[in-house]
């Protein structure tokens, strides 16, 4: 019961919050932290979205890329070193 009065009060709060923010931020006549949005502006911030999607995909998976390789490279050391006779010792 106290879950549910807790995320009532959090529910309303956010609510006001979010009711309450678009006034908040409509100085300057409706004009954003930018300035003036023409067509350009646009045109330019999505050819960023467009360059910025795939340069993190290509550096993301080259990060996976070469933990997959050490993560081989562990493997294979360790299969080297179990048929190793002198690794393991005995007779």
């Amino acid at each position: 019961m106290r879950r549910a009065r807790i995320i009532a009060v959090l529910l309303s709060l956010s609510v006001l919050l979010l009711a309450a923010a678009p006034p908040a931020l409509a100085n300057n006549g409706g004009e954003g932290w930018y300035g003036e949005t023409s067509d350009v502006v646009i045109t330019n911030a999505m050819f960023v979205v467009i360059i910025f999607f795939p340069t993190i995909i290509i550096i993301l998976s080259l990060i996976q890329w070469r933990l997959e390789k050490r993560k081989h490279a562990r493997m294979d050391a360790k299969k080297r070193a179990a048929g190793n006779a002198d690794a393991r010792g005995g007779w």
